[in-house]
């Protein structure tokens, strides 16, 4: 089940990129068709091949479960206060694009998307959250790859 949990959250992590990946793409596109110099200039493509200079280097963290689970709701609320604020920190300095919880209570906790120069950066930042420091929560982290200017609507 543990394993089934993990597989999900992943496939549901790289579905949201594959969907927003997609819906950029058709923006990008009708972008670059009102541009005739600039598409005349690029590489010619065959469809369905993906423009690689379009494409960004993100890092993402897969919050999980970790070895420690309080059980007194003043430090789990601390612990949670703490992590909240560094959340709020991390995306007012713009290194953490996107972040949020995945709703199953499973081993799998959430998500963070980072948009910083390296995996040892993140690693640095994931390290810093007041509920890693703690065990509650453990950090896996994957660079990741993803449409320029992709968001969600």
């Amino acid at each position: 089940m543990k394993k089934l949990l993990q597989t999900t959250g992943i496939a549901l992590a790289f579905g949201l990129c594959f969907s927003l990946s997609t819906q950029a793409q058709s923006s990008a596109k009708a972008a670059t068709s009102k541009k005739p110099a600039a598409k005349a200039l690029a590489a010619p493509q065959q469809q369905g091949e993906m423009d690689m200079s379009q494409m960004k280097t993100y890092y993402m963290a897969l919050l999980k479960k970790g070895p420690y689970q309080p059980t007194d709701t003043a430090e789990i609320n601390s612990i949670q206060r703490g992590h909240m604020a560094h959340i709020q920190k991390m995306a007012a300095d713009g290194k953490l694009v996107m972040a949020g919880p995945f709703l199953d209570n499973g081993d799998l906790r959430g998500v963070f998307i980072f948009d910083v120069a390296s995996l040892e950066e993140a690693k640095a930042l994931t390290e810093a959250d007041p509920a890693v420091k703690a065990g509650k929560l453990i950090m896996e982290l994957h660079p990741w790859m993803s449409q320029r200017g992709t968001k969600l609507p």
